[in-house]
């Protein structure tokens, strides 16, 4: 028999790895290339002009998680910190998400299912609803009603969310009594009302448009994971970013999916979007996990831009004045230009960033999770004013007065 030629095998075993190790590293390469920052243009699907400002009544200043229907999150007033305490509201628990403002009040849920309705003046609660479930979203105002998504009942992060279920419920804006209730999978999805419709989403990864006077589902869709943030209506066109890494885009009349796009394919886990869109000048603006703020064309669904932060984006971005505005939980807050996405300035905050920041007379508002509310300059990044508390989204207004929500407090303020 033979002796083997172990400097033949030797060379073939090293060719082979060599040639494995190739290939590892065009693989590399080609994910590198995939993930890589992109630059935009004012040419592509860009348009100029005032962003929307639609849904608000007079007696209604701020209807909606993110103000209005396209979670622009520019609110009315010009109001300018600092800024004095006039009440404080203590809620017993956490606050993740701002008040709504209508009819003289102030309409929000504590993490324990408390739906509160204070009088704006005064602070003073004028109703409460008990649900005992989770609750981690705004309501939403219209026709002198009240629309609440909530969760499962308590433990709130307890199992998976196919096996649980949660609820879209309506109440009378004046006395707090409940119109109906519909059971869905639990939501976090702060609801969007126009045209006699209800639109959210909930962990099952559906997607519902539900008739504002009864609750009757008139459409469903169903994604391929959790749908969390809020919907996001413009015209007639729904979007919603889902945690299976795709932005949808439906005709909200029919629930007709008009198109899919899908976060930037990468080294690791593809991002997944936890948060809400913002529609403006023909884009859509939304931050994903994997650190990413992306711009997707409104109407082609194409992606535009996307710019690197560092850190989760599960903020939900601002747009004003042709500016982009989020937080990452790298801690840094962006302004990027909403045509090219190029960074305008950044500002290195005390903590993490995940809720949404607020522009109102050109100041924008962020907290970060270390529980400081920060008031910039919208235009340069510079500190105007700060306040020791806040963790999420932390400033709703409605030109009277600016409304802080810290961590388990909403303190009403004027202009000192």
């Amino acid at each position: 028999m033979k002796s083997l030629n172990w400097k033949w095998i030797a060379a073939i075993v090293g060719a082979i790895a060599l040639a494995l190790c190739g290939t590892a590293a065009v693989f590399v390469l080609v994910r590198l290339h995939e993930g890589r920052d992109i630059f935009g243009s004012s040419s592509a699907e860009f348009s100029t002009g005032e962003i929307a400002r639609t849904g608000q009544l007079p007696d209604v200043p701020w209807p909606t998680f993110g103000y209005n229907n396209e979670h622009t999150r520019v609110g009315p007033g010009a109001l300018r910190p600092p800024f004095r305490t006039i009440w404080t509201y203590g809620a017993g628990t956490l606050i993740e998400f701002p008040p709504v403002i209508g009819y003289g009040r102030l309409y929000f849920a504590n993490n324990e299912g408390l739906l509160v309705a204070l009088d704006a003046r005064s602070g003073k609660p004028v109703w409460k609803q008990v649900s005992g479930r989770c609750q981690a979203s705004s309501p939403a105002l219209a026709d002198r009603l009240v629309f609440v998504t909530y969760l499962n009942f308590p433990p709130c992060n307890a199992g998976d969310g196919r096996r649980l279920d949660g609820l879209v419920a309506s109440y009378d804006a004046s006395s707090g009594r409940q119109r109906w209730k519909v059971r869905i999978g639990p939501s976090e999805s702060s609801p969007v009302v126009s045209g006699g419709r209800v639109f959210v989403g909930d962990w099952n990864g559906k997607i519902y448009a539900l008739d504002e006077k009864s609750g009757r589902v008139l459409w469903s869709f169903q994604t391929g994971a959790a749908v969390k943030g809020a919907l996001t209506l413009d015209g007639n066109r729904l979007y919603a970013g889902s945690y299976d890494s795709h932005v949808y885009a439906f005709d909200a009349r029919t629930g007709k999916k008009i198109w899919r796009a899908s976060a930037q394919a990468r080294l690791g886990n593809i991002g997944t979007f936890y948060s809400t869109p913002t529609a403006a000048y023909g884009r859509l603006y939304i931050g994903s996990t994997d650190g990413k703020v992306y711009s997707f064309g409104a109407t082609s669904g194409k992606l535009i831009w996307s710019r690197s932060t560092g850190g989760y984006v599960y903020s939900s971005p601002a747009v004003w004045n042709e500016r982009v505005y989020a937080g990452s939980y790298s801690g840094k807050f962006y302004a990027f230009d909403a045509a090219s996405g190029r960074t305008l300035w950044q500002f290195r905050a005390n903590g993490a960033i995940s809720g949404s920041p607020t522009l109102i007379a050109g100041v924008v508002y962020f907290a970060t999770l270390s529980g400081r509310t920060y008031a910039l300059d919208a235009g340069t990044g510079r500190v105007l004013w700060t306040f020791p508390d806040g963790k999420y989204t932390p400033v709703v207004a409605d030109g009277k007065r600016v409304y802080i929500v810290g961590y388990g407090r909403v303190y009403g303020m004027v202009e000192r």
